[in-house]
């Protein structure tokens, strides 16, 4: 049900989002992936909190979310992360374009927009080759406060797995609604 109360934001957020072309076929077809996995990831979360707690979830963020955009990636063709500005794993760091637009999405919201509105895809050239990048925010749900929230909403089991498995982790601190990170997408054209 919340997977669903996820997904109907993000779709309204994507067909209302300003200085698209609503008939730019990438556009349409990164948006469609993107918006894809965030719901089967909260599926999968809830399912699991409810098997085990909030510690017995983290493996789906540190194990099947990396699985599930390999999957994704795989039978799309895009090539499918997510990424942080504050980041947990160390394979979610952002290069360059991705941390000037995640840092361009704090700006917005700082402005009055709504994290469920932003999202950025452009054609780029990297490594001398034209490559669509697609970003859309992912912003904190009360789901996700239980392993990303203040030290006062994370259990002491939770915050015990977390120091073992993430020492480096910067990925706490977050209020509900606040960007998280974004799902990234690229795929030469």
């Amino acid at each position: 049900m919340n997977a669903i109360r996820f997904a109907l934001p993000f779709a309204a957020a994507i067909a209302a989002a300003p200085g698209f072309a609503a008939d730019d076929p990438l556009l349409a077809e990164a948006r469609g992936v993107a918006s894809a996995i965030p719901p089967k990831l909260l599926t999968v979360l809830q399912e699991e909190i409810q098997k085990g707690g909030a510690e017995g979830a983290i493996g789906v963020c540190r194990e099947k979310a990396p699985a599930m955009a390999k999957a994704a990636s795989e039978q799309t063709g895009w090539a499918i992360r997510r990424v942080s500005l504050k980041n947990r794993n160390p394979k979610a760091v952002p290069d360059a374009w991705e941390e000037a637009v995640l840092k361009d999405f704090d700006k917005r919201v700082a402005t009055g927009e709504k994290p469920t509105s932003l999202e950025k895809g452009e054609v780029v050239t990297l490594d001398g080759k034209k490559v669509y990048r697609y970003m859309k925010a992912l912003p904190t749900q009360d789901l996700c406060l239980q392993c990303h929230g203040t030290p006062d909403r994370i259990s002491p089991a939770v915050q015990a797995k977390l120091k073992d498995l993430y020492p480096n982790d910067k990925a706490v601190g977050y209020a509900p609604a606040e960007i998280r990170g974004a799902i990234t997408l690229k795929k030469p054209i």
